[in-house]
């Protein structure tokens, strides 16, 4: 499985709409609204890498009010969520 961040910049008026449009795609795992300098952030989870071509090109990047993104493949996935579950397991209250 392979994980891709798409940094989604949007019209302002439309940002709302625009994230619950690609987060109905196919393939898109999670849409973020956030403060900074992108507005979206849109995270794909999919098979291969024509998959994620496909999704940012010919659905992300034609949804009204969406300006430009960048696309950037994960290599690895890190979260301390993850470990520590991992010493929850058996625990009682």
């Amino acid at each position: 499985m392979l994980t891709a961040i798409v940094l989604v910049h949007t019209a302002a008026d439309r940002i709302p709409e625009v994230a619950q449009s690609i987060a109905d795609l196919h393939g898109v795992a999670e849409v973020y609204s956030c403060a900074g300098d992108v507005d979206l952030i849109a995270l794909l989870r999919v098979r291969d890498h024509e998959q994620i071509a496909d999704i940012v090109t010919k659905h992300i990047s034609k949804v009204d009010g969406v300006r430009r993104t960048a696309t950037h493949i994960a290599f690895r996935s890190y979260s301390s969520l993850d470990t520590d579950s991992g010493f929850e397991v058996g625990q009682g209250d």
